[in-house]
C-alpha cells in the first residue's frame, strides 16, 4: 500500500560533510527506488538545491540544532500526516508523524564530550536518550555504533539495523593527466602524507602532528603532510602546535578545497593517514583506497570495521607506533603494493545503491510493524 515518507534534509544547507553526503544519496535515491510511496523533503527554507525531481518539497523555517528544534519543528511536520518519518542527523521532531525512523552516526559526545564545544554537547547530551527511546527504529552507519547504542544508552539490539554507506564512484584512479593539472592548481607535488577531514580535536590532528615530527627525525626525506578539511573546534592549537614543533616548511594545509578537486588529491598522495579517536563511519578510508592510496588508520570505533585488512592500523595515543607506522608504509613498496590491492576489494563492500535498498527495507519494516 503507498505510504507518505518524509526525509528531513536540512542540514545539507549548513554542511557539505560525511552526514549530509548520506542525506543527499537517500533523497536522490530513495524516490525512484519506491516509485509506489509519496516522498517529502524537508528543507531549509533559504536552501536552493533540490535533490529530488519526484518528491514533494517543503521548505521549513525551523533551522537545524536549533534549541526549541524538536517542538518548532514538530508543528511544521504536523500538517504533512507522515506515515514515516526519517530523521537522518539523530534528533527527530517531538511529534507530527505515525512512526519514525533516526540514523545515528556515532556517540562521540558521549564517548569524548571534551572534543566538543559546550553548546554541541548540550544539544546532542540532552536529547539523545529521548530519541533512541522515541523512535520506532535506528539505522546505524556500523556495527561499531551499534554497540556504543546498547552499551551507552540501553537500546536493545533488536531496534538497531546497521547500514553501512557507500563510496562516491568519483574516488577511482585518475589518468595521470587529470591528476597533474589538479595538482599543478594547487601547487602540490605528487607523494605527499595526505589527511582528510575537519582539523578538530576528534580527528586526533596534534597526534598526527607529533607522529610526523618523529617521522622526520627518523626520516629526514619523508614527504610532506597535506591536511585537507576546514577549521574546526580549537584550530589555532593546531596551527599553534605546528610552529612549536618547527612543520612550516614541511605542512601544508588546504582548507575549503572543492569537492570536485578532492579525488585527484587523493591520487596525487602516496599514503593516507586518519589516526581519529572516533569515527562513526570515517569516509576518507574509503575514498583513498577507491583511489589506489593504502592507508594508516586508528585501531578505533568503526575504522577496522570499515577498512577489514586493507590498512595499517595504529594505538592514536602512541605517537611512535604512528611514526612507525607511516615509516613502514612509505619505504616498503611490498607492504603498499599489498595495501592497494586489499583496498580494491574492501571497497567494493560499499554502494550507495545497498545503502538505499537497506534503508527501503527498513521502512517497509516499520510500516509493517504499525
Amino acid at each position: 500500500m503507498p505510504q507518505h515518507i518524509g526525509l528531513d534534509v536540512r542540514l545539507t544547507y549548513y554542511t557539505g560533510g560525511g552526514i549530509a553526503k548520506y542525506i543527499r544519496r537517500l533523497a536522490s535515491d530513495l524516490p525512484a527506488l519506491a516509485p509506489q510511496h509519496r516522498f517529502t523533503h524537508l528543507y531549509r527554507r533559504k536552501h536552493t538545491t533540490c535533490f529530488s525531481p519526484v518528491a514533494r518539497r517543503v521548505d521549513c523555517w525551523t533551522p537545524a540544532h536549533h534549541r526549541f528544534e524538536r517542538w518548532a519543528l514538530a508543528l511544521e511536520v504536523a500538517p504533512h500526516r507522515f506515515d514515516l518519518l526519517h530523521s537522518p542527523d539523530f534528533i527527530p521532531p517531538g511529534w507530527g508523524f505515525r512512526r519514525s525512523v533516526i540514523t545515528v552516526h556515532d556517540l562521540t559526545f558521549l564517548h569524548y564530550p571534551e572534543f566538543l564545544t559546550t553548546d554541541s554537547r548540550r544539544y546532542y547530551n540532552g536529547q539523545i536518550a529521548d530519541a533512541v527511546r522515541r523512535a520506532n527504529a535506528i539505522s546505524a552507519d556500523s556495527y561499531a555504533t551499534q554497540i556504543d547504542l546498547v552499551n551507552l544508552l540501553g537500546v536493545a539490539p533488536n531496534k538497531i539495523t546497521v547500514i553501512h554507506l557507500g563510496l562516491d564512484p568519483e574516488f577511482c584512479v585518475l589518468p595521470e593527466t587529470t591528476v597533474d593539472s589538479v595538482l599543478q592548481a594547487l601547487n602540490l607535488t605528487r607523494g605527499y602524507l595526505l589527511f582528510v577531514g575537519t582539523f578538530e580535536p576528534r580527528k586526533n590532528v596534534p597526534g598526527l602532528l607529533r607522529s610526523y615530527a618523529l617521522l622526520r627525525q627518523r626520516f629526514p626525506d619523508a614527504p610532506p603532510l597535506v591536511l585537507v578539511g576546514r577549521r574546526g573546534w580549537l584550530f589555532a592549537e593546531t596551527m599553534a602546535l605546528i610552529q612549536a614543533l618547527k612543520l612550516e616548511p614541511r605542512v601544508r594545509l588546504l582548507e575549503e578545497l572543492p569537492n570536485a578537486d578532492l579525488p585527484a588529491v587523493y591520487n596525487g598522495a602516496s599514503l593516507c593517514v586518519l589516526p581519529s579517536h572516533y569515527e562513526g563511519f570515517g569516509f576518507p578510508v574509503l575514498e583513498a583506497m577507491g583511489c589506489g592510496v593504502p592507508t594508516v588508520i586508528a585501531n578505533r570505533a568503526s575504522l577496522p570495521e570499515i577498512a577489514g585488512e586493507a590498512a595499517l592500523a595504529i594505538e592514536p595515543d602512541d605517537a611512535e607506533q604512528l611514526a612507525d607506522a607511516l615509516y613502514r608504509a612509505l619505504t616498503t613498496s611490498a607492504l603498499r603494493t599489498e595495501l592497494r590491492a586489499k583496498g580494491f576489494e574492501q571497497i567494493k563492500k560499499f554502494t550507495w545503491a545497498a545503502t538505499a535498498a537497506q534503508t527501503l527495507a527498513l521502512y517497509q519494516r516499520v510500516l509493517e510493524e504499525g
